[in-house]
């Protein structure tokens, strides 16, 4: 029996559970360290951070005007038992809770051959496709990051299903992707979701009964970036061989 050819990298996946915004993102550092000083040696693993947040959270970026996206005041949000965090991604106003898919990849672009917007192309890709095995379809919107539901009537706006924000450090990424799969999707109201004024969707809203569980969708999603990622390393290393 045939062998299948070994991974060109190692990209492991990790469940973190549910855990708080602030102890999420401290793993996150420490997985990005890690990736960083595995460069000394041109190997070592990288990693997909797999967790939902909880408590549930608001974040908003540094970027000018933000603040203004959130449209209740922080006495609003304790009493919903919300935290509000400043987030160094890219992006605008996001919320993060219970229900929701959160994907932090860890990777190396340079060793992955990858810059940004193609690394945002990457991701949304691996959203799509999983969307698809549900029978959901999902698009690009070439004005906005992320994936979205397309209308089904005349008149009607795009629902956003997956929000992305991603930061780079020595071209090592952080954060990544949130894709609502049960969420309460009446938190969304409490913020004018990534800036834009248009309504925000999940799996369970779009299938009903016939709503995979977060589980599920969450070993699907991880199977196929690391599918998208192993063929784009692939690529790169051919492209290099030329």
């Amino acid at each position: 029996m045939q062998e299948d050819p070994p991974a060109p990298f190692d990209i492991r996946s990790e469940n973190l559970g549910r855990l708080a915004y602030a102890e999420a993102l401290a793993c996150q550092r420490a997985r990005h360290q890690s990736v960083i000083d595995a460069r000394k040696d041109g190997d070592g693993p990288m990693w997909i951070l797999q967790l939902e947040h909880q408590p549930p959270v608001v974040t908003v970026t540094r970027r000018p005007g933000v603040a203004e996206h959130l449209l209740v005041d922080e006495e609003r949000l304790n009493a919903l038992g919300i935290e509000l965090a400043e987030t160094d991604r890219g992006g605008d106003i996001t919320y993060h809770g219970p229900g929701q898919l959160v994907l932090y990849p860890i990777l190396d672009l340079n060793r992955l051959g990858l810059r940004i917007h193609p690394y945002l192309r990457l991701l949304e890709e691996a959203v799509i496709r999983t969307l698809a095995v549900y029978g959901i379809r999902g698009e690009r919107d070439p004005e906005a990051t992320g994936v979205w539901v397309p209308a089904e009537r005349s008149g009607e706006l795009d629902r956003k299903i997956c929000a992305m924000g991603v930061r780079l450090s020595r071209w090592c990424s952080m954060h990544g992707l949130a894709l609502n799969v049960e969420p309460d999707l009446e938190h969304f109201q409490l913020i004018v979701p990534c800036g834009l004024s248009r309504p925000v969707t999940s799996l369970e809203q779009e299938l009903g009964a016939k709503a995979p569980t977060l589980a599920a969708v969450r070993e699907e999603l991880t199977r196929q970036l690391i599918q998208l990622l192993h063929a784009q390393a692939e690529e790169s290393e051919e492209r290099k061989s030329r």
